[in-house]
């Protein structure tokens, strides 16, 4: 009880704290003028877009489908995909659909938008030959992909080898998100803090909108898991997850370990990560630690050995 009367004085401060109207520069990814680059030149991202007649030896090649979190662009697996530019992998990566566009494009989108692009390049891919697919996601992506499981979406079609999944979030570290559908309408938008630099690659606001797109997302995931969920035959599943996540309770990583199996009974894996960043993988733009560069180091090679060893 003093949690939500908590999580409703927070709210009443944001919304005294907020107009409807955000005010919104061209030097944010909210305006008009920057988008994420994948829209302009979708080859340097998407392996289906780069090579679209594989041969039967790049056929073979394991394809990682790397996708980011809510707000997020691109931008969020770039680091990766420097890391695995020197290994023996293909790496695509998605934009979600509504993100790195315009606030508009983004205010009008809905989780079942953001999850297309996910599934749209996985299906081209197929379609092209390709037989050795894995997914890496993070935060919000986590969420995504495990509604495609528990809805059977792969049940009869390739199976991915490999579901990655760094801090994907089912319950947020922020409860007041639970309390949107009441005050939203009347928030309009929350403000993310953030850099100058941050904001050409992250939304710097939040619409209500997509708060409660998110909040449906993750009601509907924490049930499934809740029910039980099984992954395809073939399939594996492993949960990168900060201890002290500032945006998804690590107590997300507890559901997923109890709510997700492996097709014959066996638990996924769930490693518990010294950090106190969300998405501790992507370090560009912030100031990382030691510990945070080896945190990242021991989870982009575990990834890539995870993959390779499938």
């Amino acid at each position: 009880m003093m949690k939500k009367v908590f999580s409703c004085i927070l709210i009443l401060i944001v919304i005294t704290g907020c107009s409807k109207d955000p005010d919104i520069t061209n030097d944010m990814l909210d305006g008009d003028l920057i988008f994420d680059p994948s829209l302009y030149n979708p080859q340097d991202f998407l392996v289906s877009y780069a090579i679209p007649n594989p041969t039967p030896e790049q056929a073979l090649m394991p394809v990682i489908i790397t996708s980011h979190g809510y707000t997020a662009t691109t931008f969020e697996w770039n680091e990766f995909v420097q890391f695995a530019d020197s290994k023996d992998v293909l790496v695509s990566q998605v934009l979600l659909n509504g993100h790195g566009r315009s606030y508009n494009d983004f205010q009008n989108s809905t989780w079942r938008d953001w999850q297309r692009s996910l599934i749209d390049e996985y299906e081209r891919l197929v379609q092209q030959g390709y037989q050795n697919i894995h997914f890496l996601g993070s935060s919000t992506s986590g969420a995504l992909l495990m509604e495609l499981i528990a809805a059977g979406y792969f049940k009869d079609r390739v199976t991915p080898g490999q579901f990655l999944l760094v801090d994907p979030i089912v319950i947020p570290s922020n409860k007041s998100l639970s309390l949107i559908h009441v005050f939203g309408p009347m928030m309009g938008f929350l403000e993310e803090d953030q850099t100058a630099e941050e904001d050409k690659v992250y939304y710097h606001f939040r619409p209500q909108e997509t708060l409660r797109e998110l909040q449906n997302l993750l009601n509907k995931v924490r049930k499934e898991l809740e029910k039980g969920v099984v992954l395809p035959q073939g399939s594996s599943l492993k949960v990168y997850k900060s201890i002290q996540d500032p945006t998804a309770d690590p107590v997300s990583a507890v559901l997923i370990y109890k709510g997700l199996k492996l097709a014959d009974g066996r638990p996924v894996d769930v490693e518990m990560v010294e950090s106190g960043l969300h998405v501790f993988t992507r370090l560009e733009l912030r100031d990382p630690t030691n510990t945070d560069r080896l945190n990242q180091l021991a989870a982009f090679n575990d990834i890539i050995s995870r993959v390779l060893n499938n």
